[in-house]
């Protein structure tokens, strides 16, 4: 159906040009699921945007051939392929929310693509419409035909992406990172959904993803890019045994997985010995009874409803649920960005909940307690360098002067692995590794005792994810710091984390230690979640070809 051959992509910048793809050549058969793998940056949108034609303004396709079923596309006419998109090849993107129109009704906006392509009137759009939403498996459709995206949640909105992508009964299909951000069960029925229409419809698809348990659960054969050259393809079951190249490898290895330590999602070259953590017998923080209630159009929403929980000093406690079930709720509550409904949070014995969050600013307990948020992006200041993102709870909350301030930021630099030259570039000019390393220092700077870390490694590529887990296990150790570790992702919960916290709709439904919550879980729900997470198989031992 698909043939890519030598495909060189190069774009246009004003430091000279940049050769994103070079020398690609893939293939794929009807009815075949093909997996592109590999880091951020690699090459894998780009290759899949090349053959949509849908590059950005500097780049272009500099040579090769992109043949779908006979026609090239490299040559096609524009208006050839105005038709050929959303008719022949459709396209999931990787943030549903920005690949939907924030004004229109997600309705209205699957009417559009119908439309454009004759496959309805403006008498039958809606209920052809109201069709493709019940299709992507929508409850109450004639509803949700009205919302606007902002009304939706994240898995709603990919389910509506989907449905626009799939309107006019496209041959191929490419899914670009469509489960990023995704809760896990919202992620397994995404991922389920989509296999099934493929199947069912006799469609063809391609997955990129940097997920290796996502690709090795839901595609046939998978290739695996670096710096923009493909250096392995093959059978999904075959390069996950035996890894021909190391880069492919390294990935495997970096992949969370059940039986595998923290050290061994790193090189074997840095995989130093862990040191030990002490335990203490007395609780730093106590939850008594928390509670965060909303006023809703339809009466109180209760996000948390009365949770206990205790966390002891050198503890790194997993707290994991869906999306929407409270976890970052409650993180919020605890690190006072906002004040409960009821209830305690005790911290070394003294309920802080009662202090107004406003008034908590200037609370000397302040530095004491610190978050690494979400997305490491959005949580830096774009006008900000480095040295003053991490700064600026020196001087803010430390009372610092400048001189003590660079050291002590040359010091944080250090002990999170940042090289000193980033210190000057702005978040712009770092990965997403290096930002997380900005927010990590920015929140050890005052040497907490209680560092609460929301879903830190989300959005990172999987090796980069093995560096800042492992960095994280080493300032436990080093500092003797306590984490709560908010995420959806249980595979790396269970590198991280002694104890763990399940809620649901608001509740804890279970706690307890990490290894028996994650080998013998009581509560149906918390095997629900554990069924939901992907297993990516292991590597065979290393042999000297694989060298």
């Amino acid at each position: 159906m698909l043939d890519i051959d030598d495909l060189a992509v190069n774009f246009r910048t004003r430091r000279g040009t940049v050769h994103a793809v070079r020398g690609v050549s893939l293939s794929l058969a009807k009815g075949e699921t093909l997996g592109i793998v590999g880091e951020s940056g690699s090459g894998k949108s780009v290759t899949s945007y090349a053959l949509m034609r849908i590059l950005d303004a500097g780049g272009t396709i500099a040579a090769g051939e992109i043949v779908y079923d006979g026609v090239d596309l490299r040559r096609a006419a524009e208006r050839d392929m105005l038709d050929m998109r959303g008719r022949e090849i459709s396209m999931i993107f990787q943030n549903p929310r920005e690949a939907l129109n924030p004004i229109r009704k997600v309705g209205k906006q699957i009417e559009d693509v119908l439309r454009q392509h004759g496959r309805a009137t403006r008498h039958d759009a809606r209920a052809k419409a109201i069709k493709a939403l019940e299709d992507v498996r929508i409850n109450d459709a004639a509803a949700r035909y009205d919302a606007y995206p902002f009304e939706l949640s994240g898995g709603m909105c990919q389910r509506v992406v989907i449905a626009i992508a799939l309107a006019c009964d496209p041959r191929l299909l490419i899914a670009d990172e469509p489960t990023t951000g995704l809760d896990i069960t919202t992620q397994k029925a995404v991922m389920d959904l989509c296999r099934d229409l493929i199947r069912d419809r006799g469609m063809s698809s391609i997955l990129i993803t940097h997920d290796l348990g996502l690709a090795a659960e839901y595609c046939d054969r998978l290739a695996v890019m670096k710096n923009g050259e493909i250096v392995e393809t093959g059978r999904a079951e075959e390069v996950f045994a035996e890894p021909a190249h190391p880069y492919t490898r390294r990935l495997v290895d970096a992949t969370p997985r059940p039986g595998a330590s923290i050290r061994d999602l790193l090189p074997e070259t840095a995989r130093t010995p862990l040191q030990p953590h002490r335990i203490a017998d007395t609780p730093l923080l106590e939850v008594r009874g928390l509670t965060k209630t909303y006023a809703g159009k339809s009466g109180p929403v209760h996000a948390v409803k009365g949770i206990d929980f205790t966390i002891r000093a050198g503890q790194s406690v997993g707290l994991v649920g869906e999306s929407g079930c409270g976890k970052s709720t409650t993180s919020s509550m605890i690190v006072r960005l906002f004040d409960p409904t009821s209830g305690e949070i005790r911290f070394r014995g003294q309920d802080i909940g009662a202090i107004p969050a406003n008034d908590f600013i200037r609370d000397d307990r302040r530095g004491a307690i610190q978050m690494v948020f979400q997305d490491a992006t959005g949580s830096l200041n774009p006008r900000h360098t480095a040295r003053n993102a991490i700064s600026e709870p020196l001087r803010r909350i430390g009372g610092m002067d400048r001189a003590a301030c660079r050291a002590r930021v040359d010091e944080l630099a250090d002990l999170t692995g940042l090289p000193r030259p980033l210190l000057d570039r702005f978040p712009h000019q770092l990965s997403g590794g290096q930002k997380a390393r900005v927010g990590i220092a920015r929140a050890i700077a005052l040497d907490p005792a209680l560092l609460i870390l929301d879903e830190p490694t989300a959005a990172l590529d999987v090796s980069i994810q093995a560096i800042v887990l492992n960095l994280l296990a080493d300032l436990r150790a080093r500092l003797g710091m306590t984490y709560l570790f908010v995420s959806h992702d249980l595979n790396v919960v269970r590198l991280l984390c002694d104890h763990v916290i399940v809620m649901k709709a608001g509740e804890i439904v279970e706690q307890g230690p990490s290894a028996r919550v994650m080998s013998e879980p009581d509560h149906p729900y918390t095997r629900e979640l554990l069924r939901a997470a992907p297993h990516p198989p292991a590597a065979a031992p290393k042999t000297q070809a694989a060298e």
